[in-house]
């Protein structure tokens, strides 16, 4: 897939206030400070389309991204920010499960995990509680440019063996650099051809 276009759309604070549009809709999100920024400028094939942050819990809005001017890529807040008060915490979190789970439009979750770290109880439980939505997602390991490929891949194999207790076979993952710009093709690929599958259905 050639990436033509990609504009921010606008930003809505829950599921009721989001556009009502017929587009299909590919959706990021994971812990805060995980890459979602620099990975949809990788996507877009752009710098500066999602402002980056070393601030965790920046994102607190669900953000709308058209490219090509006919998908959207949906920028979720990152779960687990510390940022934010609690009552405030559990707002976003509302507005993140009525998202993915009651969105009829969206085609494909991508849960960004950080390849450095070995599996965190968060990630799992999060997956555990999206497996129960039954909405079809993926797994994208970030940040594999910060540690060598044997240790990024060990912690990838461990994450895997961690979703075994309830899941049998895996989903799809892919492994990618902001900075070395790979995973790009893939994810795009993956992209191209739910949108193909939807078009037939």
């Amino acid at each position: 897939m050639k990436i033509k276009s990609a504009v921010f759309e606008r930003s809505s604070p829950d599921l009721r206030s989001c556009p009502q549009w017929a587009r299909p809709e590919f959706a990021l999100i994971g812990r805060s400070n995980v890459g979602k920024s620099s990975l949809i400028n990788l996507l877009a094939g752009r710098r500066d389309l999602a402002k980056v942050s070393d601030l965790p819990g920046k994102t607190q809005l669900i953000n709308f991204f058209l490219v090509n001017g006919t998908w959207m890529l949906v920028d979720l807040p990152g779960y687990g920010y510390a940022s934010v008060g609690e009552q405030r915490r559990l707002g976003f979190n509302e507005a993140v499960a009525d998202f993915l789970s009651k969105r009829e439009n969206l085609r494909l979750v991508f849960v960004l995990i950080d390849s450095r770290l070995p599996p965190q109880r968060i990630d799992l439980d999060f997956l555990r509680w999206l497996e129960g939505t039954r909405q079809p997602y993926a797994l994208i390991f970030t940040k594999t440019d910060k540690q060598s490929a044997l240790k990024g891949r060990a912690n990838m194999d461990a994450f895997i063996k961690a979703m075994g207790e309830w899941r049998s076979v895996p989903p799809a993952l892919f492994a990618t650099s902001s900075k070395n710009r790979t995973g790009q093709g893939e994810i795009l690929n993956a992209i191209e051809q739910a949108l193909a599958e939807s078009r037939q259905g």
